[in-house]
């Protein structure tokens, strides 16, 4: 994760008044690794951009941040001002996107799970219209409500932690879904039913990370509570790809 040169300064500063001033003098400042529009100067493992305000100096980069100050103290708070990027080495590359899954920070996860999230209900839409097949436009509407859900369940956990996920999908994401959509009758479906299959994959492995380890408590948990829905899906849709191959 690449932190703004602002840091360094403002920490230094803090020192100085802090050995110098007579009374007690409180200093917050804090960073996330955001999951940007891919046009921030930051970068990290799995997203652009960081951000960090304080009651001094409010500086962003990789995307817009909200900040809120009370008495010296600072509340940082990660957003994806746009689509988001899954890091400069990773782009749309899916191996190079899931290397970076070992060393993604929660912020960075919980924004990555919202934008798989949307890529999940908005190919679902599209397969509920669409799709050649009846299953697999039962299939896409079970994939809207339930990620519809899941979405509201992350959001109960990012919310607390000062983050805000995007309503525009990471460049990967965004690149499954241009190609599915590309596709019309039975060619729809068979394009549809692999992007799930490789959505679900990258989730899981996402997921696992997190469920064995994560920076909080509610993060970890939320991963593993959600790790069986996931798996569930592969399942289906591998099942359901075969019918429709």
């Amino acid at each position: 994760m690449k932190t703004t040169k602002a840091i360094p300064h403002l920490l230094l500063a803090t020192t100085l008044l802090f050995g110098a001033a007579c009374s007690s003098t409180s200093t917050g400042a804090g960073s996330e690794s955001t999951v940007g529009s891919g046009t921030g100067t930051g970068s990290s493992a799995g997203g652009a951009g960081s951000a960090t305000a304080t009651n001094a100096d409010n500086t962003a980069t990789g995307g817009a941040v909200g900040a809120g100050t009370d008495m010296g103290s600072a509340q940082t708070v990660t957003t994806a001002a746009t689509a988001g990027a899954s890091g400069a080495a990773a782009g749309t590359d899916i191996n190079a996107f899931m290397g970076t899954f070992a060393t993604m920070p929660d912020a960075t996860f919980l924004l990555t799970a919202a934008s798989s999230n949307l890529l999940e209900i908005q190919a679902g839409q599209a397969a509920a219209q669409k799709a050649a097949s009846a299953d697999v436009k039962k299939f896409g509407q079970m994939m809207v409500d339930h990620h519809t859900k899941a979405t509201q369940q992350m959001q109960a956990v990012a919310t607390p932690l000062g983050v805000q996920p995007s309503q525009a999908l990471m460049p990967i994401h965004q690149a499954m879904l241009d190609k599915v959509n590309s596709k019309s009758g039975k060619d729809f479906d068979e394009a549809y039913m692999d992007a799930m299959e490789t959505a679900h994959a990258m989730d899981i492995a996402m997921f696992q990370v997190k469920s064995k380890g994560a920076e909080t408590p509610a993060v970890q948990a939320f991963a593993t509570k959600t790790l069986p829905m996931l798996e569930s899906h592969r399942k289906m849709a591998g099942d359901l790809e075969k019918k429709v191959d």
